[in-house]
């Protein structure tokens, strides 16, 4: 049994993980298809290490016949061509964030909450949550399971990747600058990025929280529980890829730094690195190309009653944006939610 799959946004850097992904997984699919717009049309990318796709024009492409569309071209392009595609029979997995907050649009990460793709019949339509909210979720759920969580403060540094592929090569042109003594002004970031930490991610709100903070809020409340009180602060860092989290929760129940770290190390999707010594955790260096949710630094936090703080990093385009795409799909499938249409 094989599936057809379409991934959107192929040319990018998530739509290349994603194409990435799907292979490495031996993903059962018949038939892979490349979509981008129309002035990527034509252009060649690979499918694993022999096969070549060639890319086809996402404005033309007739989604009759596939069963499921990996979604990663932006949220504009996603507003229109996802409800299109799910009309055509295709189930829609978007890591845009076009249909997050919609209420008729389960928001997933598989460890967390599969239980909602249930709901997903409404619109044909699954959306992946933001990049910084998958990881803390997946590091969250299991110890929210067993002694409840009341508040969350969580710190993030957040690689250069999160904002695309422009956004990384800016930080390389802005480190090669300051090694050659050029100008090299901001175009994607607002302040220089190389050997720097920008407190702003999307944009600001009436509050005073930029976009990228009130989204871990709210995400954090659909995927996981209402009831949790969420505060962020997003910073973006000279770093390529990998995204790494300062977290500090309060819980409803007594808990030690021991009892949390044996909890996350049961936990799916989690790897538990925390020696205390040097280079005894994991940075967002090594977990690039990594799958799990590396937790690290888990101590017991002496300022409330039961209260823990621990370090965790993934690679935001994998655990972050395609393998959690890629990990819907499977889910969709052992759940036997995929009616096959393809030959």
């Amino acid at each position: 049994m094989g599936y057809r799959v379409a991934v959107v946004g192929a040319t990018g850097a998530v739509g290349r993980e994603m194409l990435k992904t799907l292979y490495e997984r031996n993903f059962p699919a018949t038939e892979v298809i490349a979509l981008a717009s129309g002035r990527s049309t034509g252009m060649e990318i690979s499918y694993g290490p022999k096969q070549v796709l060639t890319v086809k024009n996402l404005e033309t492409f007739d989604f009759t016949g596939t069963d499921i569309g990996l979604f990663s071209p932006g949220a504009a392009v996603s507003a229109i061509h996802a409800p299109r595609a799910a009309a055509q029979g295709c189930i829609v997995i978007d890591n845009t964030s076009q249909f997050r907050m919609d209420p008729d649009v389960p928001l997933v990460v598989p460890e967390v909450n599969p239980h909602h793709l249930k709901q997903f019949a409404k619109r044909g339509i699954i959306a992946n949550p933001n990049c910084s909210t998958i990881q803390m979720v997946v590091a969250l759920k299991p110890l929210h399971d067993a002694f409840g969580i009341k508040r969350v403060v969580v710190s993030t540094y957040q690689s250069t990747s999160g904002g695309g592929k422009e956004a990384m090569d800016e930080l390389f042109a802005h480190t090669r600058s300051s090694f050659v003594h050029e100008k090299s002004p901001p175009q994607i970031f607002t302040k220089e990025i190389a050997f720097n930490c920008i407190p702003h991610i999307d944009k600001f709100m009436d509050d005073g929280s930029t976009k990228e903070e009130w989204k871990m809020v709210v995400e954090t409340h659909k995927i996981l529980d209402p009831a949790i009180k969420v505060f962020a602060t997003c910073v973006r860092v000279p770093v390529f890829i990998g995204h790494g989290e300062a977290v500090t929760v309060e819980f409803e129940n007594p808990i030690t730094a021991g009892q949390a770290r044996a909890t996350l190390r049961a936990a799916p999707g989690v790897e538990v690195v925390d020696v205390r010594e040097d280079g005894g955790y994991m940075t967002p260096l090594e977990c690039a190309g990594e799958d799990p949710v590396y937790v690290s630094r888990i101590r017991k936090d002496p300022t409330v009653d039961h209260g823990i703080s621990f370090w965790c990093v993934s690679d935001n385009l994998r655990k972050g944006a395609a393998l959690n795409a890629v990990q819907i799909a499977e889910t969709l499938i052992a759940q036997g939610m995929i009616v096959q249409k393809a030959a």
